[in-house]
């Protein structure tokens, strides 16, 4: 562990929750904005019935990505995203042949970060801080 640069560690909480919170927003937002339209994509991967699962998908990410942003309920959100990345690795992506570079790298990055924070929380340059927001 490199000492000095901890007093740090909160800025980097703080970029990774603004980048990952800014990606699954602008993948959110298409579904938020035509939620009908992503109805048969969910239901061509197998997710029926496709209303419920895009629903739930876009609330994920579009809402999620903005409280990430915010750092407003952070676990919270970070985990409903672990929990659907973990599911796109799990049944869509990590099968026989299935290629990192090129396949699954950005589910697998998202998850990651989702981690952390899900773990870590929003650090003290969020709105969880500022207003002492504690999920027990």
């Amino acid at each position: 562990m490199i000492q000095p640069l901890l007093v740090f560690s909160d800025f980097g909480i703080l970029i990774l929750r603004v980048v990952l919170g800014l990606v699954v927003i602008a993948h959110g937002f298409p579904k938020i904005t035509n939620l009908r339209g992503a109805v048969p994509g969910f239901e061509k991967m197998g997710f029926r019935p496709g209303i419920f699962w895009a629903t739930i998908a876009a609330f994920a990410e579009f809402i999620g990505g903005i409280a990430l942003v915010l750092g407003v309920l952070t676990q919270f959100f970070a985990l409903l995203l672990v929990i659907e990345f973990a599911i796109i690795l799990v049944k869509l992506r990590l099968r026989p042949g299935a290629r990192l570079v090129g396949g699954y790298e950005l589910d697998l990055l998202v998850f990651a970060a989702a981690l952390i924070l899900a773990t870590l929380g929003g650090g003290v340059l969020g709105l969880d801080s500022f207003f002492g927001l504690v999920i027990y």
